[in-house]
């Protein structure tokens, strides 16, 4: 029989999360009237259980959106709702914090280098009102969850751990409030490869265990591929691309994620990249380019990706593969465009 949390209030099929024109610009300083768009219009919906990946390069807005999830940047437009309850309205977003963690991708600078590791993990018990004791308690049985002995790591401080120990610790500390959804922003990209694959099986068996839905956000595809369900791919602060993980690494609609997935060193000597299957930088987030935002390196960019910025497309189900292309619409008239 399948667990039912008793804070589910719309059921299984309610998201847990959902995201409507999510957006964000930040002022230049030093330059009147113009804005960094950092986020810029961004819906999607993060199904109950699931883990939804997120990738991009560095700068296509990752990190902020996932501070935009969580109210730690407040955004300039747009809504989310939690379980069926608009945050701001409905639910406050104190509220929102007791059901929503984040884990950091610096573990060194999340963790008070002047407190000992249990006190860490208590911290967030004894501020929701746990009696002290208590919440040692619960940081002990959360120490042990994350392979950790709570009489050996419980006494030391951050800088007698390892990076990996840090990370673990990390992900305790968000465990400790018992949230239901947790948001990991880079979460293994510090770590040696050997360590991070002992942390992506803790948090694939921690989100079993705990009944856990994940926001993943990585710019390694491989990790992504991973761990991941459903997979969200960010350029230049708008979403391009969403669907399946399988659909996405297998038959990619979007020529940049084409390009990212191209980009993956091969372990076969015999099939080396000898040219970048992408070239040049992104655009200045300042001043973005008209209609679509990745046709100055876009191989197949015509006149209408110049003046048309293409529409993601309607999400119909849990199998939906869309994104925002020309060439996906007959209608476009784009000349590679698929006829119907």
């Amino acid at each position: 029989m399948a667990f039912i949390d008793p804070r589910d209030r719309g059921g299984p099929a309610q998201p847990m999360l959902i995201a409507r024109k999510l957006k964000k610009h930040f002022p230049v300083k030093g330059a009147r009237g113009k804005f960094v768009q950092a986020v810029d219009g961004v819906s999607f919906t993060v199904r109950k259980g699931e883990t939804l990946g997120i990738v991009g390069e560095s700068g296509c807005g990752k990190s902020t959106l996932a501070r935009l999830l969580l109210h730690l940047i407040v955004p300039d437009d747009g809504e989310l709702v939690f379980d069926g309850d608009a945050v701001g309205s409905k639910i406050a977003v104190n509220a929102l914090r007791r059901q929503v963690q984040m884990v950091f991708q610096d573990s060194h600078s999340s963790l008070n280098p002047r407190m000992p590791v249990r006190d860490s993990v208590a911290f967030g018990p004894f501020v929701q009102g746990r009696k002290k004791a208590e919440a040692r308690d619960i940081a002990r049985a959360i120490l042990g969850k994350v392979g950790l002995d709570a009489d050996l790591f419980g006494p030391r401080y951050p800088h007698e751990l390892s990076g990996g120990q840090k990370q673990r610790i990390n992900i305790a500390r968000a465990l400790a409030t018992d949230p239901r959804m947790v948001i990991l922003d880079e979460p293994v990209s510090a770590l040696d490869k050997s360590v991070e694959a002992q942390v992506l099986n803790l948090l694939r068996t921690l989100k079993r265990q705990l009944n856990l839905t994940y926001v993943f956000i990585s710019h390694d595809l491989n990790v992504v591929r991973y761990i991941s369900d459903r997979v969200l791919v960010m350029y230049l602060g708008r979403i391009i691309e969403l669907g399946p993980g399988g659909a996405i690494f297998e038959r990619p609609q979007h020529p940049y994620t084409t390009a990212l997935l191209a980009s993956r060193p091969s372990m076969d000597p015999a099939r080396r990249i000898e040219e970048p299957p992408i070239v040049g930088d992104p655009p200045n987030p300042i001043d973005p380019p008209s209609g679509c935002r990745f046709r100055t390196r876009c191989p197949f960019a015509e006149a209408v990706c110049e003046k048309v910025a293409p529409p993601l497309g309607e999400w119909l189900g849990v199998n939906s593969h869309i994104a925002a292309c020309h060439i996906l619409d007959p209608a476009s008239g784009h000349s590679k465009a698929t006829q119907a």
